[in-house]
């Protein structure tokens, strides 16, 4: 048994780990346990997610008998054990530190604001059947621009890539989670130039083709739309996700 990576490419980290995975050549068996979409569709996590991942969620990275979850953990694990390029993450003390200050503003900035597009544009009218709150996803979207925002003057800068010149795994966790509004039609980078520049720069440096394998699914989410909803699940849902339009 080699390398077994459980992923949902719904998931922002799980791209992160795919899009990882295949640009350096690890070799890995993907497993799409697909939890998200059987989630909305009322079937049970799979037995072996089940077993290695208590709160059945992915990623979760199986090598041999050894498991890991959560989406940095994993990426730092295949970083190392694989002995990846520098530039990815690092030696150099410093400029280590500058990917990991990154990783961790990422948390409670982009990764609390850019994933709430696809509620309010896509998940809260597909359970609840009511029309799109556009104050609610004006708010939001405030909150993403001030994180943008941040991320230029903090991170970006005037450098080609978040912390440097070459791509890390701080522009990676980065594209993953801004295509999530992306793949929900709020074209984030239309009027920020400098960012819509580094998009670029970091599309080419992970090439073409694996960031459309790995983004193919955000970037035709509203597919949902037209799927059957388990009732039992809509029922409990339902009510919760009306309250978050008011």
């Amino acid at each position: 048994m080699g390398l077994e990576l459980y992923l949902d490419l719904l998931s922002q980290p799980c791209r992160a780990i795919y899009i990882f995975a295949k640009k350096n050549n690890i070799p890995f068996e993907f497993k799409d346990v697909e939890v998200f979409r059987d989630s909305i569709l009322g079937m049970k996590a799979s037995e072996s997610l089940r077993k290695m991942n208590v709160v059945k969620k992915v990623p979760v990275l199986r090598d041999e008998d050894f498991c890991l979850s959560e989406g940095i953990a994993i990426l730092l694990y295949l970083s190392r054990k694989y002995n990846t390029p520098d530039h990815w993450y690092p030696s150099d003390l410093q400029k280590r530190a500058k990917v990991d200050e990154y990783l961790s503003w990422h948390q409670i900035n982009i990764r609390s604001n850019a994933p709430k597009t696809m509620w309010i544009k896509v998940l809260i009218p597909l359970f609840t059947g009511q029309p799109l709150p556009s104050e609610k996803l004006q708010e939001v979207m405030e909150g993403l621009a001030a994180s943008l925002k941040q991320l230029e003057d903090m991170f970006l800068q005037d450098k080609p890539f978040l912390v440097g010149n070459e791509i890390s795994l701080a522009d990676l966790t980065a594209i993953v989670e801004l295509m999530q509004p992306v793949g929900v039609g709020c074209n984030i980078f239309e009027d920020r130039p400098k960012l819509a520049a580094w998009r670029k720069r970091v599309e080419e440096a992970i090439g073409k083709e694996i960031f459309l394998q790995a983004h193919k699914l955000i970037l035709n989410i509203q597919e949902l739309s037209n799927i059957q909803i388990n009732p039992q699940l809509k029922a409990q849902l339902g009510p919760v996700l009306l309250k978050m339009l008011k």
